[in-house]
């Protein structure tokens, strides 16, 4: 097996985000374009235009941007020009501050600040204008939140040395052939995470240490809808009692709350997502210290579940209709196998289980409520894992449901990027004239 080729995988897609990750991709964007304007000229962006695929519009109108008690996407723009640097990435807005926050508030306030939807039909792009005294610099973002595949100055390619198209991805990122997460199958995914050296994982540890602590947060102060907080309130054990089942479904709650209401702490994220980072990996991390587990069994149960939720993104792309805690609640619900001493078969029942339950949960943009939507995932998750450990499996007579669970798999793939593109319009057609 080729250990290399899957850690290379992971890295590529399991990285700190902070912030939701697609106002985060316009505040990307915006950064790389002010940049190229600063070194171009000397000069701060004195207005900003934005223009982006419908799917990051969608997702970026109504969620909250760390550290700034506002939404939207106008001042993710305008924080991206004001502080954002581009070296950091997902963590683009890291260096932000009260001075930053106000002079991006008087940026879009005077009118400064432009959001447009794209014509593309790219699920996936963001391109950036920033100008300033005549002068014009640009940075376009496509394929995932952080691959920045131009930027320009005055017309001029000024993309570290490298011809506009090309894309500026990390080592581990461009490492990856392509299509390698839909390629990969299940089978060699839980062989990887049975055999491979506990070092070569450890890194594992810095999912578990960032979203512990993004969930912690989101328990102790009153972020958003309050989803995880309310679970594990004194008052509701009468309701919900004290059970796996609800501490795996609140700590992963309370970290939505938090990153989903402008909390600065970074999430470890997945294929894209700082929530399907937190759905992928809480549920297991809450189970795993609530049945004593080994740090071991930790660390190979969170590798199953990044992949699996990485292999099934493949079949999906970075963006579609399909709520992305579906798939990362299904990697959560093979961890859980995992840590119960499931075996191979276990994994791929829990993995049918899932598809066979929630798939076609729409995503209507990040908000506040996809708390809602991961405190459902994760008790499904659960409920899908149970059910496999048991030797209960959905039968393959059921719906999309097939006896290879790759082709399951594909199944689920082509309803999320294929089927629901027209479900996917509606929605932002609905969002857009609210």
């Amino acid at each position: 097996m080729d250990y290399d080729k899957i850690i290379a995988l992971i890295h590529s897609e399991v990285k700190p985000a902070l912030g939701c990750t697609e106002p985060i991709a316009v505040a990307l964007a915006v950064a790389r374009a002010a940049e190229a304007l600063r070194e171009g000229c000397g000069c701060e962006a004195a207005e900003i235009t934005a223009s982006m695929s419908a799917n990051i519009l969608k997702n970026g109108m109504g969620v909250g941007i760390p550290g700034t008690g506002m939404v939207g996407l106008h001042v993710a723009a305008a924080l991206g020009a004001v502080c954002g640097r581009s070296c950091y990435g997902l963590e683009v807005l890291h260096d932000l501050c009260p001075e930053a926050v106000e002079k991006a508030r008087k940026l879009v306030a005077a009118g400064k600040v432009t959001v447009t939807l794209a014509p593309t039909d790219e699920m996936l792009y963001v391109f950036a204008e920033a100008r300033a005294e005549g002068h014009t610099a640009t940075a376009v973002i496509s394929g995932a939140h952080d691959r920045i595949v131009a930027a320009t100055f005055d017309g001029t390619s000024v993309l570290s040395g490298k011809k506009a198209g090309e894309s500026t991805d990390s080592g581990a990122a461009s490492a990856v052939e392509p299509d390698y997460a839909r390629k990969i199958t299940v089978k060699e995914i839980w062989e990887f995470v049975n055999t491979v050296p506990l070092e070569r994982i450890a890194f594992m540890e810095d999912s578990i240490t960032m979203n512990r602590a993004l969930a912690e947060e989101g328990l102790r102060h009153p972020y958003g809808l309050q989803v995880g907080r309310t679970l594990l309130a004194d008052d509701n054990k009468s309701v919900y009692g004290d059970t796996l089942l609800i501490h795996a479904m609140a700590w992963t709650a309370a970290a939505s709350d938090a990153r989903m209401a402008g909390c600065t702490l970074s999430a470890m994220s997945n294929s894209g997502s700082g929530n399907q980072g937190v759905t992928a990996t809480m549920p297991v991390i809450a189970i795993a210290e609530k049945t004593c587990a080994t740090h071991e069994q930790l660390l190979r149960a969170l590798a199953l579940s990044h992949l699996t939720a990485i292999h099934i993104k493949g079949y999906l792309g970075k963006l579609s209709a399909l709520c992305g805690c579906v798939i990362a609640s299904t990697g959560s619900a093979c961890g859980i196998v995992y840590l119960r001493r499931g075996g191979y078969e276990q994994v791929c029942a829990a993995i049918k289980n899932m598809i066979g339950n929630i798939t076609g949960m729409v995503c209507d943009g990040a908000k506040v409520g996809c708390a809602l939507k991961v405190a459902s995932g994760v008790a499904t998750a659960l409920q899908s894992a149970v059910l496999a450990l048991d030797g209960q499996c959905i039968s393959a007579n059921d719906g999309i449901i097939e006896e290879d669970i790759e082709k399951t798999i594909a199944n689920l793939g082509r309803i999320g990027s294929i089927g629901m593109k027209a479900t996917d319009k509606m929605i932002l057609d609905i969002m857009s004239c609210k």
